[in-house]
């Protein structure tokens, strides 16, 4: 290599943030010549791969060179379109092949599976080099993988690549992204179809639709009719969009608690358990389970995966329908015996059985009697959630488990940033020390699911990047690598952007579970202050410093150079949101400032106008953002809440 070349060589790693392995004796990581560049501004791929080591020199490819499809040529005919498109994109025109033909130097692109390759059948082995890429991978998944990890390099390469070398695996095997399409939003097929093209490029291989009513099952429409329900014609061509991205969909259909939708109608009202309450189904009449069987029969087949996430979560037993036979053999026993007859089903219907885990975890002596085939799902989405206990309990038990923490998105309208990361972490690290199976991260959608999706990009973004390498992606420059991969913010400036505005429930002082103080505010406007237990917690100060906050923050919108699809969508989404927060702010300091219990007929009048304006303006634009990524159904339970307020703004 010349001196000429080895400068520029150097000077290309240096300004991508990549650095040549050490070779001094006392050089850190001397062994792996791992790149450490998950900071500042250096070569971000995303997730950062296990191990990354430079090389010397540079590689320009030839536009006469071959992409060559090694052994099972059909098998990685995906892997080598994304190749090739991505190079095309750089302006490199290579020709996919099977066979290299009589001139063995054409290759600039070499794929092929290694069997033996170790670490399962995700791993892979990328090597730049100064006359072609190779990429090795354990199985057509693995070389999917790569060819994603390589299509992030082209990009910020500007044609010309540095040498390296990476090694890259999943430290947990199941990553996965869930979506409640239940309270109330389903979304449309295009933005199912995006969702999983992002998934696909952050290595995640498992999405989930959690449902309740909103699958159109064939003899009872009464319970979907008003939902826009994915149909089994769309699940199937979802199915096949993501089994072509190596994402596995998995069906997700509660199957004990939140039932409501269906218990709520009077034909199946004589299967609840409290027909006072018709949330859960009786576990003692055998009608549920001839339920549970018709439904699994229509639903599984339109699915290619052989797991099934039957909830059963959040269940209420032993206090109504049920209650003699709690009395006779325990509560505990009761949601187990109906839980295994749901695996019976599952079973039969050739499918292994995930099932939430909290009804569960807070009966440990029950869990030596699951089967060992059942998959537990342990959940919580809080940053101190036990997760080491949880699954050292699954753990010691020998039955498998997922990890299950939340994008921090839903009951908060902007977000929850700093829980978020440490619920994530916390997950992912546990899951990782314990043998998980699994990671799911879940985006929930209870009270109408205000938050318009965007909001809930930070939280799968940086579980995607955890569960595939956690120590390599722990401490990542989010922001950066949301504005390089999602965003697509040639400013730099959306991704700080959103990480700080999912920060601002910080500025109030009032820190609850599962949600914030802001959405409380919207949803109980009129509980006194006086005996109300969170808003007896909200001060004058906090609620300023909140406003002042979210101003600050917002102020840096304009700034923004989204090249995103979906840009002015984006950033439509997160003003509405950053209204509502707003909208929270201005009405919390309305009622403190009226004095008493703050009810909002004894605001003044001129306030209650000026707020039932910002509402209106607020309710317009909600609706309309929602049609864009959503189906209709739904959206007028969404929205019943909001306009409550407003009435209450006009009429007091």
């Amino acid at each position: 290599m010349s001196a000429r070349t080895s400068l520029l060589a150097a000077m290309l790693l240096a300004a991508m943030g990549v650095h040549a392995a050490d070779k001094s004796a006392d050089a850190p990581n001397k062994q792996e010549g791992v790149m450490k560049s998950t900071t500042g501004q250096g070569l971000l791929l995303f997730p950062m791969p296990q191990k990354m080591t430079a090389r010397e020199g540079v590689l320009r490819l030839q536009g006469d060179r071959l992409i060559l499809l090694k052994h099972d040529a059909p098998q990685l005919l995906r892997s080598g379109e994304i190749i090739q498109s991505a190079l095309a994109a750089a302006g490199q025109r290579l020709e996919l092949a099977a066979s290299a033909g009589t001139n063995p130097a054409r290759p600039g692109v070499i794929v092929s599976i290694k069997p033996d390759l170790a670490h399962g059948s995700e791993s892979y082995r990328l090597t730049i080099g100064k006359e072609r890429i190779e990429i090795e991978a354990q199985s057509a998944t693995g070389a999917f993988r790569a060819a994603m990890t390589l299509k992030q390099i082209v990009r910020a390469g500007n044609g010309t690549l540095p040498c390296l070398a990476i090694e890259d695996w999943p430290d947990i095997p199941n990553r996965g992204a869930m979506l409640d399409i239940s309270r109330d939003k389903v979304p449309t097929m295009e933005t199912l179809y995006k969702l999983a093209d992002t998934m696909a490029e952050f290595k995640m291989n498992q999405l989930q639709l959690y449902t309740e009513h909103t699958f159109a099952y064939r003899n009872h429409k009464d319970v979907w009719e008003n939902a826009s329900p994915m149909t089994a014609d769309e699940i199937r061509k979802l199915d096949a969009y993501c089994g072509d991205r190596f994402i596995e969909l998995v069906p997700n259909q509660n199957s004990f608690g939140h039932m409501g939708r269906w218990l709520g109608i009077k034909r199946y009202g004589m299967l609840a358990e409290d027909p006072g309450n018709p949330d859960t189904l009786c576990p003692t009449d055998p009608n549920a389970i001839k339920l549970l069987e018709e439904m699994y029969a229509e639903l599984l087949p339109n699915f290619s995966s052989r797991q099934f996430n039957v909830g059963c979560d959040e269940t209420d037993v032993g206090n109504g329908r049920s209650k003699a036979e709690a009395d006779k053999i325990g509560v505990a026993r009761v949601y187990l015996e109906f839980l295994l007859k749901i695996h019976g089903l599952v079973k039969k219907n050739g499918r292994t059985m995930q099932f939430w885990a909290d009804i569960i975890l807070q009966h440990p002596e029950q869990i030596p009697h699951l089967p060992k085939d059942i998959i537990a799902l342990a959940w919580g989405y809080e940053a101190d959630h036990p997760y080491a206990d949880q699954c050292a309990t699954f753990a010691k038990a020998g039955i498998p488990f997922y990890v299950c923490p939340g994008t921090s998105a839903w009951n908060a309208l902007i977000g929850r940033t700093d829980n978020m990361r440490r619920n994530v972490v916390n997950a992912a690290t546990n899951g990782a020390t314990f043998g998980a199976s699994g990671f799911l991260i879940t985006s929930w959608g209870d009270g109408g699911h205000w938050d318009h999706l965007p909001v809930a990009y930070a939280g799968y973004t940086y579980g995607a990047a955890v569960s595939w390498a956690g120590k390599a992606n722990k401490d990542i420059d989010l922001a950066r690598a949301m504005d390089t991969y999602v965003f697509q913010d040639k400013a730099g400036v959306m991704g700080t952007l959103v990480l700080d505005l999912g920060n601002a429930y910080l500025e109030s002082g009032v820190l609850l579970g599962n949600q914030t103080v802001l959405n409380y505010t919207l949803r109980a406007f009129d509980a006194p202050r006086s005996t109300d237990d969170v808003f007896k917690q909200v001060e004058l100060k906090g609620i300023e410093r909140t406003l002042a906050y979210l101003d600050r923050v917002m102020e840096n919108l304009p700034k923004v150079k989204m090249e995103h699809h979906d840009a002015g969508l984006i950033t439509a989404e997160f003003r509405n949101n950053a209204a509502m927060a707003r909208h929270a702010c201005l009405l919390d300091i309305a009622r403190i400032k009226a004095g008493g219990d703050g009810d909002t007929k004894n605001l003044p009048a001129e306030t209650r106008k000026e707020l039932a304006a910002d509402m209106k303006k607020i309710i317009a634009d909600f609706k309309r953002l929602w049609l864009v990524r959503n189906r209709e159904g739904g959206l007028t339970d969404s929205v019943s809440s909001m306009e409550s307020l407003l009435r209450a703004y006009e009429t007091n």
